[in-house]
């Protein structure tokens, strides 16, 4: 049985191997110079600005969600433990901590484009991600 709880410093190894097999799934069309980017990026400045929660499944991280207000500043979960609901217990946990949600996702990334449409998600913009010049969408969720 898992549980969500708040992050913890000493979760960064477990959460950034989530990240990164998630990543691989779902952004095949990223270079790893990419990846190597937002590695750091992700330990030095979104971490220390994000309200994160973590789903612990026997004693292990295997997802994520960092919120920024009611910004959905990143969600993944494992490649290993991808459907299983892992992801959907995550977005309800945030849906009802917060009055509405927003987030980016990549045009490309279709798996992750399903999950939020299957949850309500509507589009709300569109614009280029300047670092790789893929199309990113922008989505809301209003509750």
């Amino acid at each position: 049985m898992g549980l969500i709880r708040s992050y913890k410093k000493e979760d960064l190894p477990e959460l950034l191997d989530a990240w990164y097999t998630a990543s691989l799934v779902v952004h095949p069309f990223l270079t790893e110079e990419f990846f190597e980017q937002e590695r750091k990026d992700i330990q030095e400045i979104y971490m220390p600005k994000a309200e994160t929660y973590v789903y612990e499944l026997d004693g292990q991280v295997v997802g994520y969600i960092a919120l920024l207000g009611n910004e959905v500043g990143a969600i993944f979960v494992h490649s290993d433990f991808q459907g299983k609901g892992i992801g959907k217990k995550l977005m309800d946990y945030a849906k009802n901590i917060r009055e509405y949600l927003v987030l980016d996702v990549f045009k490309k990334n279709k798996i992750g484009r399903a999950f939020y449409d299957k949850y309500g998600f509507k589009q709300i913009d569109e614009h280029i991600h300047e670092e790789t010049g893929n199309v990113l969408l922008r989505l809301e969720l209003r509750n």
